[in-house]
């Protein structure tokens, strides 16, 4: 007689004298031991052999699901493979199983830490977003849904930390299809702007002579450590990226030849490029650089964390436009629009634009300027660079109220003393 629902729930947990063994079909049959606990078995031959899988207890699988198991094995043995065997092996990969987690860590060490200055804030997304949820569980079961909840869910608050998941974690994903960790890449079709409406906007944040007037007599006047105050300024004096600066050691400047050195790591086209950034040291500029040389005074690094010798935290420069912001509004009653540090590097630009040729203001700013122009140009243009800057800087100076600066005659001669 066939087994069904009814008499595995009058055997559940039954207290009896010895196992009792009661078959269904196809070679399923169960097991209820002596204290009611209830096992489905395969009894099937194999190789000649008389063989039992168990496979399940009843009721955490149904009788149905107990049914359907038995057909999945029936065909692994009619395909020649003993499903003991199998069974043995798909236990096996669930327990080698990489969690997402630690695929990241492989992929993060192995690829992220190399090529992506920001790996920090990476991981920092992860560990904010994503591993909480899904973290622990096999890559290879995390289905594109539990993906999309995520990322959705992040996409209409936080659009552009969205859309950061979206990329890494798709490389983190092809990262593992291609060393066979995991068979498939689940967000290998899915896109930013077509699946996550994420549209970017274009940004065109300057600053006017008036913000820049504001701008400088609150890092002048606020609590800003005094080489936040300075990062500031040479941020709006060089153009350059923050990250430049930021992470820029001593031995970068030389104070001889009036030459900033940015070696290939430290920028952005340094990767392809293999070569530094070469900026001048003008005049109007060294004062600055010497000072917060003397902030810095036992560590190799120009900028540092407050009371630490180690070189400027990745974090820290974005805190600084909400204090110059708060400042003007509660002890100016001006209101600031916001800006970014990276709005500072756009607003020098834009002024380079009217002080010198195109193709200068865009190496001032450590941009490429062509592939054929930088194979067969290696002239590095510090001279012309120089004259911009100073005047880049008698412009800031009049806008902020101080006297006007006079050029150096060193300006003129910088490049052909430094050559010599």
């Amino acid at each position: 007689m066939a087994l069904t629902e009814t008499w595995l729930k009058a055997q559940y947990k039954k207290d009896r004298n010895k196992e009792l063994v009661k078959t269904d079909r196809d070679g399923l049959s169960v097991r209820v031991s002596p204290k009611g606990k209830i096992t489905y078995a395969l009894r099937y031959y194999y190789n000649n052999t008389r063989k039992r899988l168990d496979f399940g207890s009843y009721p955490l699988m149904s009788l149905k699901e107990a049914r359907a198991e038995t057909i999945r094995w029936r065909k692994t043995l009619e395909q020649g493979n003993d499903p003991k065997v199998v069974r043995q092996l798909e236990r096996q990969a669930i327990i080698a199983a990489k969690s997402l987690q630690a695929l990241f860590d492989l992929w993060y060490e192995s690829y992220c830490i190399k090529n992506k200055k920001g790996h920090h804030e990476i991981r920092r997304s992860f560990e904010l977003h994503v591993f909480p949820r899904i973290g622990k569980l096999p890559a290879e079961k995390i289905t594109l849904h539990e993906w999309l909840d995520i990322l959705e869910g992040l996409a209409e608050k936080k659009p552009a930390i969205a859309e950061r998941l979206l990329v890494n974690a798709k490389q983190c994903m092809k990262f593992a299809v291609k060393r066979k960790l995991i068979s498939s890449n689940p967000l290998s079709e899915i896109y930013a702007k077509e699946d996550l409406q994420i549209k970017k906007r274009s940004v065109d944040r300057t600053l006017s002579d008036e913000e820049i007037k504001m701008l400088w007599l609150a890092v002048d006047n606020s609590r800003i450590t005094p080489k936040n105050k300075l990062f500031v300024k040479l941020c709006l004096i060089y153009g350059c990226r923050n990250g430049e600066l930021r992470v820029a050691e001593k031995k970068h400047f030389d104070f001889n030849t009036m030459v900033w050195t940015i070696p290939p790591e430290n920028h952005k086209l340094g990767k392809s490029s293999g070569k530094p950034l070469l900026r001048p040291i003008t005049p109007s500029i060294e004062g600055y650089l010497k000072q917060a040389f003397e902030l810095s005074a036992n560590s190799k690094y120009v900028f540092t964390n407050e009371g630490s010798d180690e070189v400027m935290g990745q974090r820290a420069p974005l805190a600084i436009p909400y204090n110059i912001m708060q400042y003007l509004r509660r002890n100016e009653g001006f209101e600031l629009k916001h800006f970014s540090t990276h709005d500072l590097r756009r607003t020098a630009r834009s002024n380079f634009s009217t002080l010198t040729e195109f193709h200068v203001a865009e190496i001032m700013l450590g941009h490429s300027i062509g592939r054929i122009v930088q194979t067969y140009d290696k002239y590095d243009y510090l001279e012309e660079q120089a004259t911009a800057y100073e005047a880049w800087c008698r412009r800031l100076f009049v806008m902020v109220g101080f006297p006007t600066p006079t050029i150096n005659s060193n300006v003129v001669t910088l490049h052909q003393s430094r050559q010599a």
